[in-house]
């Protein structure tokens, strides 16, 4: 029986037309994918279901009745609940006050952690009501934010990228309470771009490009590529990576010890490592476990004792990020807008910021704007920048866009070790795609590479030898190929040679 109907659905923005004529039914109880790259209108399409944007024409129908709600609280009335790919919950909250905050009627406390620790251990996902949200692992927020919608006894569940964060175990654990819930007869509405795990998981999907439906299917009976050439209307071809011998050291952390940068942050504790040139090392680990706090100090965001991080031989942990730049030590941190890319500012404006050392886009104290956009050009042309020119400013490019000029800014200043978190979040099949390839053959040409993520897909795809970063602690990397996903999975969770690692 069909739950959830849209007809005609559109929504324009000025002249872009996120939405054009989508039409799509979802039934009782079944998981169904939203497919499709960056920019292709999924995003639009869920907040019109969810009541954050009104549609330009079309309708849509809940259970046979029409459906069209003037906000979040009217979709949640009306049965919808959704899980946001980033989470929205206060860190020195604790779970039952977080989940009572996003309650009309919440009730008393004492009562609310009861049912809260009755629906979390029904659904396999037992949560502990009085722990602080900040003390939580990544994979426990996210079961924070399902027990909130499953609290509202759902008709139909959004999930956003749902696994982004998870370990392979966590992963099974949450497949089980999903296809518990559809079993109940609640219909689910399932985005990633995680496409075996939609093969898995998911009854049906509809694709769009371009803002249109272009196919429906059934994911069980296609491949992940022919899914990926349907999202993207062009075939893909896996990245090509030349096996080769590792040349000499180039980066050495010795015991590197640091603060957490916040006050639910992670300590690190004691990492050592060494990576040579022409590698690909792959750094895997649940969210929060220290990520940030790595790349602060491999980048010189945070200076540590000067010989925890040394590039070939000389002692770096003193010196800040331009110093480093100027070495051939260059970073790429997981936030595109506010961290890796100033928000208002222009393409031109955002390569001269990073690449003004090592481009000599500056000449007795004089800025060369010229050479400026001519770099940002490069990188537009270089990595296939879907933008109207080098003067746009980096808050108006889709995340995949963005994302492919920062990696690409970085990868044409010509690093001798490249640090990037999170190279592909949030990216389509084909910008992913790209953006691996580059790393490749950055590596290829003689740089060490080091891929700090949490899609182990990903990693297990571009890495050479895989470490696990843990409480702040990091395993001993082992040879990439070769690991399975149970040895990984218990890698991240810390339960495996989690000893520091020597190398």
């Amino acid at each position: 029986m069909t739950l959830f109907k849209a007809e005609g659905l559109s929504k324009a923005y000025g002249p872009v037309r996120a939405n054009d004529d989508i039409g799509f039914e979802v039934a009782a109880g079944e998981v169904h994918a939203l497919l499709g790259e960056n920019g292709a209108g999924k995003s639009t399409l869920v907040k019109m279901i969810y009541g954050l944007v009104a549609p330009d024409a079309g309708r849509m129908e809940m259970a046979g009745s029409p459906y069209a709600p003037e906000d979040p609280n009217a979709a949640r009335d009306a049965g919808v609940a959704m899980v946001f790919q980033h989470f929205s919950l206060f860190d020195a909250l604790d779970v039952a006050e977080n989940i009572a905050l996003g309650m009309a009627d919440p009730p008393p406390q004492r009562a609310l952690a009861a049912r809260i620790r009755e629906v979390s251990e029904a659904y396999g996902l037992p949560l502990d009501p009085g722990r602080a949200v900040g003390d939580l692992s990544a994979g426990e927020r996210q079961r924070v934010e399902i027990v909130r919608c499953l609290l509202q006894a759902p008709k139909l569940l959004i999930m956003d990228e749902p696994t982004s964060v998870l370990t392979p175990q966590e992963v099974e654990i949450l497949f089980a309470t999903l296809r518990k819930v559809s079993a109940e007869g609640t219909a689910i509405l399932y985005i990633s771009h995680k496409l075996e795990e939609i093969r898995s998981l998911c009854d049906g999907a509809t694709i769009l490009r371009q803002g249109r439906v272009v196919a429906r299917c059934d994911p069980r009976a296609r491949t992940a590529r022919e899914l990926a050439e349907l999202m993207v209307g062009e075939m893909l071809e896996p990245p090509a990576r030349e096996r080769h011998a590792a040349g000499d050291v180039v980066l050495v952390l010795d015991g590197l010890s640091a603060p957490a940068r916040t006050a639910f942050g992670t300590r690190l504790e004691g990492i050592s490592l060494e990576v040579r040139r022409g590698e690909v090392l792959g750094i895997g680990g649940v969210a929060g476990n220290g990520q940030d706090e790595l790349l602060a100090a491999l980048s010189g965001e945070m200076k540590v004792a000067p010989g925890m991080v040394r590039f070939g031989d000389r002692p770096v942990g003193a010196l800040g990020p331009e110093a480093r730049r100027r070495l051939g030590l260059l970073c790429a941190p997981e936030e595109r807008l506010g961290h890796a890319a100033a928000p208002a500012m222009s393409l031109t404006e955002n390569a001269l910021l990073s690449g003004m050392t090592r481009k000599g886009l500056a000449r007795n104290g004089f800025l060369r704007w010229g050479a400026a956009r001519g770099f940002a050009e490069e990188v537009i042309d270089a990595f296939d920048v879907r933008v109207p020119g080098p003067g746009s400013a980096a808050q108006a490019l889709s995340g995949g866009n963005l994302q492919k000029f920062v990696i690409g800014r970085e990868v044409l200043q010509a690093p001798e070790v490249l640090v990037v978190n999170q190279p592909t979040w949030g990216v389509d099949a084909k910008a992913a795609a790209q953006i691996r390839q580059a790393l490749l053959d950055l590596a290829a040409g003689g740089a060490a590479v080091v891929a700090i993520s949490q899609d182990l897909d990903e990693l297990m795809e571009i890495s050479d030898r895989f470490a696990a970063l843990n409480q702040g602690r990091l395993s001993a990397p082992r040879p990439a190929e070769g690991l399975t996903v149970e040895e990984i999975g218990l890698m991240l969770g810390g339960a495996h040679d989690m000893d520091v690692a020597h190398v």
